[in-house]
């Protein structure tokens, strides 16, 4: 089965077998490789993407679904030689350790602030509650999204 997808700004277009997931092919067939598997079933955040600038578990999510549709992973972010607010967040506000799940969480926190450009702290927590960190307690996590939101609100 063919698919065509935009695919961080390149239009892209793939035969792919039907059952494949959306993060397969990203890892295996588009060679993204910041795109993390973990659970395999859509419960810890690992995996997240942008489709249509919506955070989507891309472990569980066809990659056929993506016919059509704009996706944005880690390395689809950054689009200038600047990095992205989010990340200049994550980093300024220690919002990382080991950085295994810190692709979903960026990619989250866009979807969160694309949904709700100034949230509050209970806000934030609730919306990132799927995505799961083993090395932090989240403090730097929530720290860097409410820096984020202020610095993009600026812009």
């Amino acid at each position: 089965m063919k698919i065509e997808l935009t695919l961080n700004g390149r239009q892209e277009s793939l035969e792919i077998p039907p059952w494949r997931s959306l993060l397969e092919a990203l890892r295996q067939d588009f060679n993204l490789k910041g795109t993390k598997e973990y659970c395999k079933i859509g419960v810890c955040g690992a995996c997240t993407v942008l489709v249509d600038g919506d955070a989507v578990s891309s472990c569980i999510m066809l990659a056929v679904q993506a016919h059509g549709k704009q996706v944005i992973t880690i390395e689809g972010l950054q689009t200038s030689d600047e990095l992205h607010p989010i990340q200049r967040a994550f980093i300024d506000n220690l919002g990382f350790q080991c950085g295994y799940c810190t692709p979903g969480m960026l990619l989250s926190a866009k979807a969160l602030l694309k949904e709700i450009p100034n949230p509050s702290r209970e806000e934030v927590m609730k919306y990132m509650g799927g995505n799961i960190c083993r090395c932090t307690g989240y403090a730097g996590i929530i720290e860097s999204i409410m820096a984020a939101a202020e610095s993009l609100a600026q812009e």
